[in-house]
């Protein structure tokens, strides 16, 4: 009885071991399979774009119309001297486009029996506007007093009184100049020479430079030259530009006056040239006495 009651428990055991077996199996059947996990590869970093920098196109400077165009020439007169002191004034180019520059001054004076267009009839604005528009000068400004009153004895001498006190501050005053002794210049052919003598060194507080263009000396002005220069400062000496025709009647009074220069140790140069006192002789010359005024502004 006990062994048959050990054979049947046993019996049961295995019959329930089998059912879990069973169950087991089932169980794992039913379970979906165990899947691998994908590994992420990375993606490559997209490539952002760097900002294109488009450069605005440069500016191209337009050139001024006038920069290729000749100066004028307007005429005036101040009729607050007796007699009204006339003249013409040579405006460069691109003055009125170009107002806040201001310009070197040069004083050209007539030679007697002539009125103040004798240098424009020469060539003087043509050669001012040449060596302008190239380049090879600064511009500057040129005016032309009328001394046509020189045969009437009170009109006559007061004709350096007119300019130095009257015309000048008149065109500082009006036309855009540098209103300093450096920037200023006088010169004169034969009577106008003898003017630009007189009144650059009687006057030296006002000019720095002085052309002598076939100089025929004022009056007795030559007994007074020491005097004249003995008074100016060295720092004050003016340059002086000399040349006369050696065919010239008035030669061998320049060549005395150049002599004084030479005393008195004031810069200057004396040329000798072909030709007589005339108008052939100055238009010959005249490109030659402009080139050497604006020559004293273009390095300063």
């Amino acid at each position: 009885m006990n062994t048959r009651q050990a054979t049947s428990e046993a019996i049961l055991r295995i019959k329930r071991i089998a059912t879990l077996l069973t169950f087991l199996a089932f169980i794992t059947a039913c379970s979906p399979p165990d899947r691998p996990t994908p590994t992420r590869t990375p993606l490559p970093p997209t490539p952002t774009r760097a900002p294109t920098f488009t450069p605005p196109p440069t500016p191209t400077s337009t050139p001024l119309v006038c920069a290729t165009q000749p100066g004028r020439v307007e005429e005036g007169a101040l009729a607050t001297t007796k007699p009204p002191q006339e003249y013409f004034i040579y405006l460069p180019p691109c003055y009125d486009e170009r107002p806040g520059r201001r310009y070197p001054t040069l004083y050209l004076l007539h030679g007697q029996t002539y009125t103040a267009d004798q240098w424009i009839r020469l060539g003087a604005v043509t050669a001012a506007d040449t060596l302008i528009l190239s380049g090879e000068t600064m511009p500057f400004i040129i005016v032309f007093p009328d001394d046509r009153y020189w045969y009437v004895e009170e009109s006559g001498d007061t004709f350096g009184d007119r300019l130095t006190n009257n015309l000048i501050p008149f065109i500082d005053e009006t036309y855009r100049t540098i209103p300093v002794r450096n920037y200023r210049a006088i010169g004169g052919m034969s009577r106008g020479a003898g003017w630009a003598l007189r009144l650059g060194l009687t006057r030296w507080e006002l000019f720095g430079h002085i052309g002598l263009h076939s100089l025929a000396v004022l009056e007795t002005d030559g007994n007074f030259l020491d005097d004249w220069l003995d008074v100016i400062p060295a720092a004050k000496h003016p340059t002086i530009f000399m040349d006369i025709g050696e065919s010239d009647a008035e030669l061998g009074r320049s060549k005395l006056v150049e002599e004084t220069f030479t005393k008195f140790q004031i810069p200057h140069e004396l040329h000798i040239n072909p030709g007589e006192h005339t108008e052939d002789y100055w238009s010959a010359h005249v490109e030659e006495y402009i080139r050497w005024y604006a020559g004293r502004w273009n390095n300063r």
